[in-house]
């Protein structure tokens, strides 16, 4: 029998090996490969084409939930488990919705995470179990109607703006943007113009603070607005 592919998608080296080595243990999980961004998990996806991914929310240049979106939509066989040190009920939701196969918090054992990533290869959900508890806990009726408040995608945007609000609001110059995500800084300035109609915002420090509160970057990922 074939092992389970999976990659780990986390910005902290040390937590990678740790999970690495944890997996390691585990004679039906082989990781594949690991990806210290968001933007190279999506890519890494697509190349590797493991059979889960595991990935942190708080990812930089793009953040765990958007690129397990694009991961999702572009690789569908492809599974995902959020292993996240927030369990809040708001990011709870947006895992869901998005169709990610599992929510865990860091605190979880590596029994627990391989159980999970064992799950989800079979194509069924698995959470933590301080939020599993939490879902029991709510009505059926309760559920169907948080479907309808679940947080929407920042304004509107485009998975493009998404991406560009994030690297924004990470301080990153419309060069060093335009590099990033193989565009043209013409095309960079005008997505940029684009985001500020949308969201009737018209600096820089307006569109990080707007990138925080929306979720798509923690706020100690930009220690400074000016």
């Amino acid at each position: 029998m074939k092992p389970i592919t999976v990659l780990l998608a986390d910005d902290h080296t040390v937590v990678r090996e740790g999970l690495r080595a944890l997996l390691a243990a585990e004679g039906d999980i082989e990781v594949v490969g690991e990806a210290a961004t968001g933007r190279e998990a999506v890519d890494m996806t697509r190349t590797l084409l493991p059979k889960v991914v595991v990935m942190d929310i708080a990812m930089p240049l793009l953040n765990g939930l958007e690129a397990s979106r694009q991961i999702l939509e572009a690789q569908p066989a492809t599974r995902v488990v959020i292993l996240s040190a927030h369990g809040d009920d708001a990011y709870v939701e947006q895992v869901i919705e998005l169709g990610a196969a599992g929510y865990l918090v860091k605190q979880t054992s590596a029994l627990v995470l391989a159980k999970a990533i064992r799950e989800a290869f079979r194509g069924r959900t698995f959470f933590s179990p301080s939020i599993s508890r939490r879902l029991r806990d709510r009505q059926e009726n309760s559920i169907r109607g948080a479907a309808g408040r679940r947080k929407k995608r920042a304004g509107g945007l485009t998975s493009r703006e998404m991406e560009i609000l994030q690297l924004i609001a990470e301080g990153k110059a419309n060069k060093q943007t335009a590099s990033e995500l193989g565009i043209s800084i013409k095309t960079v300035e005008k997505h940029r113009q684009h985001l500020m109609v949308k969201l009737n915002i018209h600096d820089t420090a307006g569109l990080t603070r707007y990138a925080i509160a929306a979720g798509i970057i923690e706020s100690g990922v930009q220690l400074t607005i000016e």
